[in-house]
C-alpha cells in the first residue's frame, strides 16, 4: 500500500482527500441524498482510477499513462460539480441569498448587478458572455503551454493549484448555498430580454444552464439550480490561473490578465453572483496559494519529491 502511496503526486492526493469527505457527506446524510448508493460507487471508482493512474505513470512513465496522470483532473473538476448538485442542497436546504444581499448593500448602498444594468450594451454583453464561458478553458491553455514547454513541475504546481482551489470553493458551497442574483434580485425568464447580446449569448447562455441543471423549459429554475454562488469560484480560480500564467507561462500572461479581468467583471455584469462572492473568491484564492504552497512543499518531502526554490 505505501508504494501506492508514494506514486500519488500533490493534485492526487487533493483528489482522494476530498473524495473521501464526499463519500464521508454521503455516508452520513445517505436519508437526504437522492442517489446516494450511484454517488458512492462514482466516488470509489474515482479513487480507485487515481490510484491506478498514478501508480502506472510512476512504473511505466510512457506517454499515455503520463498524459493520463497530467490530465485527468480536467474533466475530473466538472464530474465533481455536477455530484455536488444531488449534494449540496438536500444536506443544507438553507439559501443564503438574502444574506448576500444585505452584505452587498451594506457595502455599496446598492444592488451591484441593478447598477451595472444602465452600463449595459448588446457588443458589451456578447463579449463579457464569450469570456465568462471561457472559464474553463482558461486553466487548459496554461497547462497546455507549460507542457509544451516541459515546464512540468510547474504544470504539476499549477494543477495542484487549481484543483485544491475548486474544492475549497466546493466547501464554500456546502456552508453558504445560494442561487445568485439572476433569481433573487431579477427576473430569470426575462435576462434575454433584459440584458441581450448578440448572435451567441442566447446560445452560451443556455450552455451554462444546462451545466447548472436547468436546461430551456424548466418550470422553477430557481428551485432546481446548482448552488453554486458563494464563494465566486470563477473569481477564485480566474485569479489563480493568473497567477500562474504570471509566474510559469509567460506566452500566455498577457491574454490571461485581459480575459481573467473581463471575466471577473462579467460574473456581475451578468448577473450570476452578488459582489461579496467576488470578495470572497479573492480571499480563498489568497488562502489557496498561502496554504497550498505548504501543503505542496510538505508532500514532496514526504514522499521524496524535488521541491523547487521557487515554493
Amino acid at each position: 500500500m505505501q508504494k501506492y502511496i508514494q506514486s500519488l503526486n500533490v493534485f492526487d492526493v487533493t483528489v482522494v482527500v476530498f473524495y473521501l469527505f464526499l463519500i464521508t457527506m454521503n455516508i452520513i446524510f445517505y436519508q437526504r441524498v437522492h442517489y446516494t448508493i450511484n454517488l458512492l460507487i462514482i466516488e470509489v471508482l474515482i479513487l480507485i482510477f487515481v490510484f491506478i493512474v498514478a501508480n502506472q505513470h510512476r512504473r511505466w512513465n510512457n506517454s499515455i499513462w503520463k498524459n493520463l496522470h497530467l490530465w485527468y483532473v480536467a474533466p475530473l473538476i466538472f464530474i465533481t460539480f455536477k455530484q455536488l448538485y444531488y449534494m449540496v442542497h438536500p444536506i443544507h436546504p438553507t439559501d443564503y441569498d438574502e444574506l448576500l444581499i444585505k452584505i452587498d448593500r451594506w457595502l455599496f448602498g446598492v444592488d451591484p448587478t441593478k447598477f451595472l444594468h444602465q452600463f449595459s450594451h448588446p457588443i458589451i454583453t456578447e463579449i463579457l458572455q464569450i469570456v465568462y464561458t471561457s472559464f474553463y478553458l482558461l486553466p487548459i491553455i496554461v497547462g497546455i503551454d507549460l507542457v509544451r514547454n516541459k515546464k512540468f513541475t510547474e504544470f504539476e504546481f499549477s494543477a495542484f493549484l487549481i484543483v485544491y482551489g475548486f474544492f475549497l470553493s466546493y466547501l464554500g458551497y456546502f456552508s453558504l448555498p445560494a442561487v445568485g442574483p439572476r433569481f433573487t434580485l431579477h427576473d430569470f425568464f426575462k435576462i434575454d430580454e433584459e440584458l441581450p447580446g448578440l448572435l451567441l449569448t442566447p446560445y452560451l447562455r443556455e450552455f451554462v444552464n444546462i451545466g447548472e441543471s436547468i436546461p430551456r423549459g424548466t418550470i422553477n429554475p430557481h428551485m432546481l439550480v446548482q448552488r453554486d454562488v458563494f464563494p465566486s469560484g470563477h473569481t477564485q480560480m480566474t485569479l489563480l490561473t493568473m497567477y500562474c500564467s504570471v509566474r510559469f507561462s509567460p506566452r500566455t500572461k498577457i491574454f490571461m490578465l485581459v480575459m481573467g479581468t473581463l471575466l471577473i467583471i462579467s460574473t456581475v455584469y451578468l448577473r450570476y453572483h452578488y459582489v461579496i462572492d467576488l470578495i470572497a473568491g479573492v480571499l480563498f484564492m489568497i488562502f489557496t496559494l498561502w496554504s497550498g504552497k505548504k501543503i505542496y512543499r510538505a508532500w514532496n518531502k514526504f514522499t521524496n519529491r524535488y521541491v523547487p526554490e521557487w515554493i
